[in-house]
Protein backbone atom coordinates (compact mmCIF):
# COMPACT_ATOMS: atom_id res chain seq x y z
CA UNK A 1 0.00 0.00 0.00
CA UNK A 2 1.47 3.78 -1.25
CA UNK A 3 -0.27 6.87 0.87
CA UNK A 4 0.08 9.97 -0.39
CA UNK A 5 -0.98 13.15 2.09
CA UNK A 6 -2.12 16.43 0.26
CA UNK A 7 -3.16 18.28 3.26
CA UNK A 8 -6.12 17.83 6.25
CA UNK A 9 -7.91 15.07 4.88
CA UNK A 10 -7.16 14.61 1.27
CA UNK A 11 -4.96 10.83 0.88
CA UNK A 12 -4.16 9.14 -2.31
CA UNK A 13 -4.23 5.95 -1.63
CA UNK A 14 -2.86 2.91 -3.89
CA UNK A 15 -4.17 -0.43 -2.54
CA UNK A 16 -3.88 -3.53 -5.14
CA UNK A 17 -3.44 -1.83 -8.45
CA UNK A 18 -6.30 0.43 -7.65
CA UNK A 19 -5.88 3.96 -6.99
CA UNK A 20 -8.43 6.37 -5.08
CA UNK A 21 -8.46 9.66 -3.50
CA UNK A 22 -10.06 10.52 -0.65
CA UNK A 23 -11.57 14.26 0.85
CA UNK A 24 -10.13 16.95 -1.93
CA UNK A 25 -11.14 19.53 0.40
CA UNK A 26 -10.37 23.59 0.76
CA UNK A 27 -7.62 22.90 3.10
CA UNK A 28 -5.57 20.11 0.94
CA UNK A 29 -2.93 21.06 -1.82
CA UNK A 30 -1.51 19.62 -4.60
CA UNK A 31 -3.93 17.20 -6.00
CA UNK A 32 -5.12 19.46 -8.75
CA UNK A 33 -2.52 17.63 -11.46
CA UNK A 34 -3.34 14.04 -10.52
CA UNK A 35 -4.55 11.64 -13.40
CA UNK A 36 -4.78 7.94 -13.79
CA UNK A 37 -7.26 7.77 -10.69
CA UNK A 38 -9.88 5.15 -10.40
CA UNK A 39 -12.19 6.64 -7.66
CA UNK A 40 -12.63 10.02 -5.59
CA UNK A 41 -14.25 9.38 -2.34
CA UNK A 42 -15.80 11.80 -0.56
CA UNK A 43 -16.82 11.22 3.08
CA UNK A 44 -19.11 14.38 3.59
CA UNK A 45 -20.00 17.84 2.19
CA UNK A 46 -18.04 20.03 4.33
CA UNK A 47 -16.33 21.85 1.93
CA UNK A 48 -12.81 20.88 4.04
CA UNK A 49 -13.52 17.41 2.43
CA UNK A 50 -15.04 18.42 -1.37
CA UNK A 51 -13.68 21.63 -2.62
CA UNK A 52 -16.45 22.99 -5.04
CA UNK A 53 -14.10 25.67 -6.29
CA UNK A 54 -11.67 22.71 -7.97
CA UNK A 55 -13.86 18.86 -7.98
CA UNK A 56 -14.89 19.69 -11.15
CA UNK A 57 -11.47 20.35 -12.66
CA UNK A 58 -10.56 16.80 -11.16
CA UNK A 59 -13.39 15.03 -12.76
CA UNK A 60 -12.74 16.03 -15.93
CA UNK A 61 -8.76 14.95 -16.09
CA UNK A 62 -10.21 11.64 -14.39
CA UNK A 63 -12.69 11.28 -16.37
CA UNK A 64 -12.71 7.17 -15.75
CA UNK A 65 -12.68 7.50 -12.11
CA UNK A 66 -16.00 6.39 -9.69
CA UNK A 67 -16.92 9.25 -7.77
CA UNK A 68 -18.25 7.80 -4.52
CA UNK A 69 -19.58 9.66 -1.70
CA UNK A 70 -22.35 9.79 1.23
CA UNK A 71 -25.53 9.46 0.31
CA UNK A 72 -26.30 12.97 0.71
CA UNK A 73 -22.86 14.37 -0.85
CA UNK A 74 -24.45 12.50 -3.48
CA UNK A 75 -27.85 14.02 -4.12
CA UNK A 76 -26.70 17.42 -3.75
CA UNK A 77 -24.11 17.11 -7.35
CA UNK A 78 -24.78 16.38 -10.75
CA UNK A 79 -21.76 14.80 -11.74
CA UNK A 80 -22.70 10.97 -11.55
CA UNK A 81 -21.95 10.75 -8.38
CA UNK A 82 -22.63 7.19 -6.31
CA UNK A 83 -24.08 7.02 -2.75
CA UNK A 84 -22.36 4.91 -0.50
CA UNK A 85 -23.73 3.73 2.50
CA UNK A 86 -23.07 2.02 5.81
CA UNK A 87 -22.66 -2.03 5.02
CA UNK A 88 -22.86 -1.25 1.33
CA UNK A 89 -19.98 -3.17 -0.84
CA UNK A 90 -18.57 -2.34 -4.08
CA UNK A 91 -15.46 -3.55 -6.37
CA UNK A 92 -13.00 -1.75 -8.35
CA UNK A 93 -10.72 -4.39 -10.20
CA UNK A 94 -8.98 -6.29 -7.22
CA UNK A 95 -10.12 -3.65 -4.66
CA UNK A 96 -13.27 -4.15 -2.24
CA UNK A 97 -14.57 -0.97 -0.91
CA UNK A 98 -17.33 -0.96 2.50
CA UNK A 99 -18.97 2.07 3.08
CA UNK A 100 -19.21 2.20 7.47
CA UNK A 101 -20.52 4.74 9.92
CA UNK A 102 -23.23 6.84 7.90
CA UNK A 103 -23.50 10.15 10.38
CA UNK A 104 -20.81 12.76 10.84
CA UNK A 105 -20.08 13.29 14.36
CA UNK A 106 -21.70 15.82 16.55
CA UNK A 107 -20.80 19.33 16.53
CA UNK A 108 -23.19 21.20 18.27
CA UNK A 109 -26.74 19.79 19.27
CA UNK A 110 -27.94 23.06 17.28
CA UNK A 111 -26.32 21.89 14.23
CA UNK A 112 -27.95 19.83 12.16
CA UNK A 113 -25.89 16.22 12.18
CA UNK A 114 -25.55 15.15 8.21
CA UNK A 115 -24.51 11.84 6.07
CA UNK A 116 -20.91 10.71 6.39
CA UNK A 117 -19.71 7.66 4.80
CA UNK A 118 -16.29 5.95 6.78
CA UNK A 119 -14.42 4.36 3.95
CA UNK A 120 -13.02 0.84 4.00
CA UNK A 121 -10.49 -0.43 1.62
CA UNK A 122 -9.04 -3.88 1.02
CA UNK A 123 -10.67 -7.76 -0.20
CA UNK A 124 -13.29 -9.72 0.98
CA UNK A 125 -10.62 -11.61 3.37
CA UNK A 126 -9.12 -8.52 4.81
CA UNK A 127 -12.19 -5.49 4.44
CA UNK A 128 -10.30 -3.08 6.25
CA UNK A 129 -7.01 -2.69 5.21
CA UNK A 130 -7.19 1.01 5.59
CA UNK A 131 -10.08 2.64 6.71
CA UNK A 132 -10.79 6.63 6.05
CA UNK A 133 -13.27 8.43 8.51
CA UNK A 134 -13.94 11.62 7.43
CA UNK A 135 -15.17 13.64 10.28
CA UNK A 136 -16.54 10.77 12.50
CA UNK A 137 -15.60 8.35 15.21
CA UNK A 138 -16.97 4.53 14.14
CA UNK A 139 -15.35 1.97 15.19
CA UNK A 140 -15.33 -0.48 12.56
CA UNK A 141 -16.15 -4.37 13.69
CA UNK A 142 -13.46 -6.04 11.61
CA UNK A 143 -9.57 -5.82 12.30
CA UNK A 144 -7.98 -2.40 10.91
CA UNK A 145 -4.50 -2.18 9.00
CA UNK A 146 -3.87 1.69 8.69
CA UNK A 147 -5.88 4.09 10.23
CA UNK A 148 -6.35 7.56 8.93
CA UNK A 149 -6.93 9.22 12.07
CA UNK A 150 -8.96 12.36 12.26
CA UNK A 151 -6.10 14.59 14.79
CA UNK A 152 -7.76 17.32 15.37
CA UNK A 153 -11.48 18.90 14.91
CA UNK A 154 -14.16 21.19 16.60
CA UNK A 155 -16.47 18.30 17.48
CA UNK A 156 -13.50 16.53 18.82
CA UNK A 157 -11.12 16.62 22.08
CA UNK A 158 -7.89 14.89 22.19
CA UNK A 159 -9.47 12.45 25.25
CA UNK A 160 -11.98 11.42 22.14
CA UNK A 161 -9.16 10.84 19.66
CA UNK A 162 -7.48 8.60 22.14
CA UNK A 163 -10.23 6.61 23.12
CA UNK A 164 -10.76 6.47 19.22
CA UNK A 165 -7.59 5.04 18.39
CA UNK A 166 -7.37 2.49 21.45
CA UNK A 167 -11.18 1.52 20.12
CA UNK A 168 -9.93 0.82 16.81
CA UNK A 169 -6.28 -0.81 17.56
CA UNK A 170 -5.00 -0.45 13.96
CA UNK A 171 -1.47 -1.75 13.38
CA UNK A 172 -0.82 1.63 12.06
CA UNK A 173 -2.16 5.60 12.35
CA UNK A 174 -1.93 7.84 9.83
CA UNK A 175 -2.77 11.31 10.94
CA UNK A 176 -5.23 13.47 8.69
CA UNK A 177 -7.59 16.44 9.80
CA UNK A 178 -4.76 19.06 10.86
CA UNK A 179 -5.27 21.60 8.21
CA UNK A 180 -7.33 23.94 10.89
CA UNK A 181 -3.63 24.15 13.59
CA UNK A 182 -0.58 25.53 12.95
CA UNK A 183 2.52 23.33 11.62
CA UNK A 184 4.03 24.69 14.98
CA UNK A 185 0.88 23.07 16.86
CA UNK A 186 1.33 19.70 15.34
CA UNK A 187 3.69 17.95 17.91
CA UNK A 188 1.06 18.69 20.60
CA UNK A 189 -1.26 16.51 19.19
CA UNK A 190 0.83 13.92 17.21
CA UNK A 191 2.94 13.39 20.42
CA UNK A 192 -0.05 12.79 22.44
CA UNK A 193 -1.58 10.50 19.98
CA UNK A 194 1.88 8.66 19.68
CA UNK A 195 2.75 8.03 23.52
CA UNK A 196 -0.98 7.04 23.96
CA UNK A 197 -1.38 4.88 21.48
CA UNK A 198 -2.29 1.10 22.02
CA UNK A 199 0.74 -1.09 22.45
CA UNK A 200 1.46 -2.50 18.92
CA UNK A 201 -0.23 0.10 17.18
CA UNK A 202 2.71 2.48 14.98
CA UNK A 203 2.09 6.00 14.97
CA UNK A 204 3.32 7.23 11.64
CA UNK A 205 2.54 11.15 10.13
CA UNK A 206 2.88 11.83 6.28
CA UNK A 207 3.31 15.53 5.67
CA UNK A 208 1.16 17.33 2.89
CA UNK A 209 2.50 16.37 -0.37
CA UNK A 210 4.59 13.23 1.51
CA UNK A 211 3.85 9.56 0.78
CA UNK A 212 5.28 6.37 2.35
CA UNK A 213 4.62 2.70 2.47
CA UNK A 214 2.93 0.53 4.24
Amino acid sequence: MRIAHFGHSCILVELHGVKVLFDPGTFAHGFEGITGLDAIAVTHQHPDHIDPNRIEALIEANPTARLLSDPQTAQRRSEGWEPVSAGQVLDIGELQITGGGGRHAVIHPDIPVIDNTVFQLGTAADPAQLVHPGDSLWVPPVPVGVLAIPAVAPWMRIWDTVDYLRAVNPRTAVPIHFGIIEPAAQGIYFGRLNEMAPAGTEFRAIQPEDQAQF
